[in-house]
């Protein structure tokens, strides 16, 4: 039986699969056929990975890591009271003015993109560390077919098979990414940003959670029913999908808060997973090789050193890659990607550039290409 989600008609409609999540703000009617074939996204599970540095260098062996230890839970650190954390800086003294630092180091401290296998609490997990102050890392989102905007009601590319999505962006790491609707249309869940421009723009979206990179890389994370809407324009990467795991260093799980209506999305499944530590310097996507609740997958992000963290796509969608050699296979074709970048896998010419003018206050106008 296909799971149900209310409409703002209040009537039922039947959705493809339980990772659809309502879109419509409160208090607020659909006006359009298209807006109301939009508030239909699909919201799944995720993750996996191995250990290997991506420069090439010998596998890392991982410490072993007990049940106890990866699930035990840490008292968590201050830190900023603003919505949607944004890391404070570590070496700030008491009493000194916050500083705003948007240059990443210099050339030649580079530390590339790297990617590890550990077991936590009898999982198998795939790690991969980026490191957000090195000059060579660049987060992005690949699309199907080659598009340049993303799916959505009035537009769409279909999807595509992950190993040729693999072999056209040539990143370091390739990973699935957000959620989308499982209908001809193949509708990408929530708002997108990449290379500082909008893939997608709908400005009633208000469900799920999102990630995005603010300028010097710095991430935040915000749960637009919670916190309000994300400011998505002041964003150089941005994904929205959940629901959140991880909110200042504590478990935070409210699916039906965040849009989700579906109650299999608190079951068992096979997920994926991105978060960072405190101090924001690096990002961490795992993708999980066996099925896990949200609360497990939670409790691991957390064991690994997150402060922020949320769900990413899960189930078949789940799929890693390590440059072009693929470590999980799609069980299905894919809409969009997370694509990683570094010193030995370099980044476009276009994302070089387009994340300098970005650094500079060049920023997309909110109202192109709305979805």
């Amino acid at each position: 039986m296909l799971p149900k989600l209310w409409n703002p008609q209040g009537s039922l409609l039947p959705l493809p699969s339980y990772h659809d999540l309502t879109q419509a703000l409160p208090n607020k009617t659909l006006n359009t056929a298209s807006e109301k074939a939009s508030s239909q996204e699909r919201a799944p599970q995720s993750p996996n990975q191995k250990s290997q540095s991506l420069s090439q260098k010998p596998p890392q062996t991982a410490l072993p890591v007990t049940q106890e230890a990866a699930l035990s839970f840490q008292k968590p650190l201050k830190s900023d009271k603003t919505p949607g954390h944004q890391p404070t800086d570590p070496h700030r003294k008491p009493g000194e003015p916050k500083k705003t630092v948007l240059a990443r180091p210099a050339e030649g401290t580079a530390r590339p993109v790297t990617l590890e296998q550990r077991k936590i609490a009898g999982i198998p997990i795939h790690l991969i560390n980026i490191d957000l102050a090195d000059p060579k890392t660049f987060i992005s989102v690949g699309l199907a077919n080659q598009a340049t905007q993303a799916n959505s009601a009035r537009f769409s590319k279909g999807d595509e098979k992950f190993n040729a999505m693999v072999k056209r962006y040539k990143a370091a790491v390739t990973a699935n990414g957000t959620f989308f609707s499982m209908d001809a249309q193949k509708r990408v869940m929530g708002n997108l940003v990449s290379g500082g421009r909008f893939l997608k723009y709908s400005p009633w979206e208000n469900y799920g959670t999102t990630l995005g990179l603010r300028p010097g890389n710095r991430p935040e994370m915000i749960t637009a029913r919670a916190e309000g809407q994300p400011k998505w324009e002041q964003h150089w990467f941005s994904l929205t999908a959940g629901p959140r795991l991880l909110k200042q260093g504590e478990v935070s799980i409210n699916p039906k808060q965040e849009g989700f209506t579906d109650p299999a999305v608190m079951g068992v499944a096979t997920r994926s997973a991105i978060g960072f530590p405190e101090h924001g310097k690096r990002l961490l996507l795992v993708t999980f090789h066996k099925p896990v609740s949200l609360q497990k997958e939670a409790a691991i992000m957390r064991s690994l050193g997150c402060y922020e963290a949320m769900n990413l796509d899960g189930g078949t969608s789940v799929a890693l890659a390590k440059g072009d050699r693929v470590l999980h296979p799609a069980g299905r074709d894919l809409t969009n990607v997370i694509t990683i970048y570094d010193a030995h896998h370099p980044a476009p010419e276009a994302l070089q550039r387009s994340w300098a003018e970005f650094q500079k206050g060049d920023r997309v106008a909110l109202k192109q290409n709305e979805s």
